[in-house]
């Protein structure tokens, strides 16, 4: 997204504190952590830019009880803490604009242990990122239960993509991917003994299974979305009164039998008011007969491919890459080099907040957002409230009290992103690449015609 202004990321997370709440501890044992960022180059940084350290903060969460605690590097890039014994995590996030193009920063460290009485010094590398037009605005991917409260519908996802800019954004060779392993609490294999991830340095992204692709360049309006279907493109409120109804002239849809992603659960043949121009096609390189994209904690990855088709990238085996190191067919990925990522989302199940580990870098996504499925929640992108309300076109069209986000998690911007767009309103979201950040737990999907 492209901004003039200084992104600056100052909030505490959830149930955790910011750094000046920290609870008193002079009375029991404490350790300390000091955090030192690796100065971006000097390529990277805007003029005068050697005082960088002043626009970063450092998350520290606990991993056993899911405090998070905030504090602000100081010039020389270095933010201390001083708490309880435990296993933590730390990311860091922070940026600028120039000539129009934002720029972010975003580095994590994972495994952090706390010990009484002493101090625990960590380097983070810091990983820059230009920002595009278009992003992720909601991923429903969780599913809702039946009408019956108890038997669980998970064939009615979808992705909506923004263009978050005022300038027409045109976009060809358009993918969807998603990581290994399908869902973030499983074994990942792909943690070196160092605990990173062992493509972090590559350059690259792995994708498993097979990438779906418009077939067509896509022209996206300013402000305006794009509703992408990837499982049950007709009207599932007929079965099931909480799902979503598909059948609309403008949606897209992932539908493509001939790529051996042919399950008719999944992939019923599409409402007939969905135009066949607006079917997606994929490339599968694995056995599965449906894009098997989790419905718990996904890793989704929107990216294009760069002079050359989705479909002979794809199977040019020079690209592959295997997951955890097994060369066999179930573990094949594909290279997505990193300047070809558009947006990503990375998802974690709410059920297994002590056991979920990321799969997308940090220059990537360095954060991840929760989600509780077969609710029909989805996941809604934060409105950037600044920005919002600097448009002028905006006057009076905003609709404050936004109520629907799950267990304490909402758009701090307070700012109903749908009703205003009902309004004539342009939104502006967030786009930090950290999708703690970026991202809520909605209550309904926004696609709800009730909502």
């Amino acid at each position: 997204m492209k901004k003039i202004y200084l992104l600056l990321f100052l909030t505490a997370l959830l149930v955790g504190c910011k750094s000046d709440q920290l609870p008193q501890m002079d009375d029991i044992s404490t350790g300390e952590v000091v955090i030192t960022l690796n100065t971006p180059s000097s390529s990277s940084l805007p003029s005068g830019g050697s005082e960088w350290g002043h626009h970063f903060t450092v998350q520290l969460r606990n991993m056993q009880t899911n405090s998070i605690f905030t504090a602000q590097t100081n010039a020389e890039g270095v933010a201390e803490f001083r708490t309880t014994p435990g296993l933590y995590e730390a990311s860091a996030t922070g940026g600028y604009a120039s000539e129009g193009v934002a720029y972010n920063f975003n580095g994590t460290s994972g495994q952090i242990t706390v010990r009484t009485n002493q101090t625990q010094r960590v380097t983070i590398t810091m990983r820059s990122i230009r920002t595009s037009q278009l992003v992720i605005k909601e991923l429903y991917s969780g599913g809702c239960l039946a009408d019956d409260g108890t038997t669980k519908m998970q064939c009615d996802k979808y992705i909506v993509l923004y263009n978050n800019s005022a300038q027409p954004a045109t976009l060809s060779n358009l993918c969807f991917g998603f990581l290994s392993p399908y869902n973030a609490q499983a074994t990942n294999n792909n943690y070196n003994t160092e605990g990173r991830l062992s493509y972090e340095s590559e350059g690259f992204t792995p994708v498993l299974d097979g990438i779906w692709y418009f077939p067509a360049t896509l022209d996206v309006a300013p402000y305006s979305q794009v509703v992408v279907n990837i499982h049950g493109a007709i009207d599932n409120t007929q079965a099931y009164s909480q799902s979503v109804n598909f059948a609309h002239e403008e949606y897209y849809c992932m539908y493509d039998p001939e790529s051996g992603y042919n399950n008719t659960r999944y992939y019923p043949t599409p409402s007939a008011v969905i135009p066949s121009s607006h079917y997606l096609r994929a490339y599968r390189w694995s056995m599965s007969n449906a894009w098997p994209l989790s419905v718990a904690s996904p890793a989704l990855l929107v990216f294009q491919t760069h002079d050359t088709s989705p479909a002979l990238y794809a199977a040019n085996m020079d690209n592959a890459w295997y997951d955890g190191g097994e060369v066999r067919q179930t573990k094949q990925c594909m290279k997505v080099p990193n300047d070809w990522i558009v947006d990503a989302i990375e998802v974690f199940a709410s059920g297994y907040k002590d056991s979920s580990k990321k799969r997308l870098t940090a220059d990537i996504d360095a954060g991840y957002v929760w989600l509780t499925n077969y609710q029909g929640h989805s996941l809604y992108r934060n409105v950037d409230q600044s920005a919002t309300e600097a448009l002028p076109e905006n006057e009076g069209k905003l609709v404050y009290g936004y109520s629907l986000g799950v267990d304490g998690t909402t758009d701090p911007s307070g700012i109903d992103a749908e009703a205003s767009i009902r309004q004539g309103a342009h939104i502006i979201y967030q786009d930090t690449n950290n999708s703690t950040n970026d991202f809520h737990e909605r209550q309904t999907c926004a696609l709800r015609s009730d909502k």
